[in-house]
């Protein structure tokens, strides 16, 4: 049983009843993972792998006519595990497999499992998974209306097909498309058996499935309780995950003791693929004007730092600039500070200009709704694994936008002596705008954190962490954790004022 599922819940209420879905449970598993350099997908492959390992144990098996199956998650797992596993001999894997160019023009990514890092990036799609055991026996178990394309699982069919012939074994892989909805039905259980009849027994018969009398819940129990997390020692994935972070940390902290502070941010760099500033094209930048007030005026400006990609933001200019100015950026969107008396005029009429940027995904870019996910991994959630699958996190696509921006003010504020700007982020910007200020800290006069998380590894060990996916790098906690970067800015510049914890919650002073 995979985790979060059946009697593998991870997290529990007090009675025992599952805290969440599986398929959100899943996606919290995820956030902490990525942090670490492993993925929800990492404890699925290595429970399947070891279950094959107890199988082979018994002498009633024989390990050299293994078989998998099974449906939805269960045909991820065994996408992954026939793909990764030679002693799986037969694999039948139902209604996962479709292409990844179908599935995100269609229902887009789904749960942390079945987002691989960096897959399309390197190219690996679902074909790929078929592709890589050839030419063993394998069986794709398809349903003509499931939410997986089924247009997409015909065209990675066709190229596991034309693999398999080239190889001289056709006749090995095979489809199934049944007329129904999503789930494992009758007609693909069936051709899942008569599929392992052929390769592993040598029986080549059209077997018909009979009425099986389906045990009870309690007859299936294997737990005392009905829970894994009950049982006395029990540790969930959470605690897995913590028990690395732990080790990690004294890792981490003796490789910024031991290593040139420039050296430990090109690491840093290389972790995140944050390019360098004079790497980054000039924004294309359009100007609208806007109202005057007492003392300056509002011009509306949509900044392209790229092509496809419009940042809105409010140029506030005043009418005896000081040279100097302020980059603002607030996750919950420019125009919550905006109106007279807020914070942007209190800064203007101090003869700053200042420039409030919509970064991607916040304020008139935010995507609405988010579904399920969206409570806990925040509504850029799909946005977000599509990045993390493309090796292009949404933090270093934040950090940029911050650095182009910054750049722009900084030369557009003339007055007399272009000067450096002052940075100011509110919420969960915070980190992307961190990375900015610590990668290229000559653009930044000062700098100033409000409401916003303080350190990645509070997330690993918080499972019920809200808004955190957005900013996670894969990997990062292996090289530095957000204070490392702090720690490389000098201390009168920069500060945090009211940090958040993982919850979202004001951040007690113990921590």
């Amino acid at each position: 049983v995979p985790i979060d599922q059946g009697e593998r819940y991870q997290l529990l209420y007090d009675k025992g009843k599952p805290l969440f879905s599986p398929t959100m449970g899943h996606c919290l598993v995820g956030v902490g993972s990525i942090l670490l350099g492993r993925n929800t997908a990492t404890y699925r492959v290595w429970d399947g792998m070891r279950a094959i390992d107890y199988l082979a144990s018994r002498p009633e098996i024989d390990p050299h006519r293994i078989g998998c199956t099974g449906n939805s998650g269960g045909g991820t797992l065994t996408a992954y595990l026939m793909a990764l596993d030679d002693r799986i001999a037969c694999a039948a894997a139902s209604c996962y497999l479709t292409s990844l160019r179908r599935l995100l023009e269609t229902i887009g990514p789904q749960d942390a499992e079945q987002n691989i890092h960096a897959q399309i990036a390197f190219g690996m799609d679902h074909a790929d998974y078929v592709i890589m055991r050839a030419p063993k026996p394998t069986l794709m178990l398809t349903a003509t209306h499931d939410y997986f394309d089924i247009g997409g699982a015909w065209a990675s069919f066709r190229q596991a097909k034309r693999t398999f012939a080239r190889l001289g074994f056709p006749e090995r892989v095979d489809l199934v498309e049944t007329d129904a909805k999503h789930g494992f039905s009758p007609q693909l259980r069936v051709g899942a058996a008569r599929w392992m009849r052929r390769w592993l027994l040598g029986i080549d018969d059209a077997i018909e499935e009979t009425e099986a009398k389906v045990l009870t819940d309690q007859q299936a129990q294997c737990t005392p309780d009905g829970q894994v997390m009950l049982l006395p020692g029990a540790r969930s994935v959470f605690d897995l995950n913590l028990e690395l972070e732990q080790q990690l940390a004294a890792a981490r902290e003796r490789f910024w003791q031991q290593t040139d502070r420039a050296k430990a941010l090109e690491e840093v760099r290389r972790v995140t693929g944050i390019r360098r500033l004079a790497d980054l094209p000039e924004p294309k930048v359009e100007t609208q004007p806007g109202p005057s007030r007492n003392g300056y005026r509002i011009e509306k400006l949509i900044i392209r730092p790229e092509e496809g990609i419009a940042l809105p933001a409010l140029l506030l200019v005043p009418e005896k600039r000081s040279g100097q100015a302020s980059l603002y950026l607030n996750a919950a969107g420019k125009h919550v500070d905006a109106a007279q008396g807020g914070a942007l005029e209190q800064l203007v009429t101090t003869g700053q200009t200042v420039l409030a940027v919509d970064l991607r995904g916040c304020g008139e870019t935010q995507a609405t709704g988010g579904g399920g996910y969206g409570k806990y991994l925040g509504p850029e959630w799909a946005d977000g694994f599509i990045a993390y699958m493309l090796q292009r996190p949404y933090l270093t696509m934040r950090a940029e936008d911050v650095l182009v921006c910054a750049r722009w003010l900084a030369a557009a504020e003339v007055a007399g002596k272009p000067g450096r700007v002052h940075l100011v982020s509110i919420g969960n910007v915070g980190p992307p705008a961190l990375h900015a200020v610590a990668l290229e800290p000559q653009l930044f006069a000062s700098a100033v954190f409000r409401n916003c998380l303080q350190r990645w590894a509070l997330v690993v060990a918080t499972p019920t962490a809200k808004n955190q996916f957005i900013n996670v790098v894969h990997g990062a906690l292996r090289v530095y954790d957000l204070p490392d970067l702090l720690a490389t800015l000098p201390k009168d510049k920069v500060r945090f004022e009211s940090p958040l914890d993982p919850e979202e919650k004001p951040l007690a002073s113990s921590d």
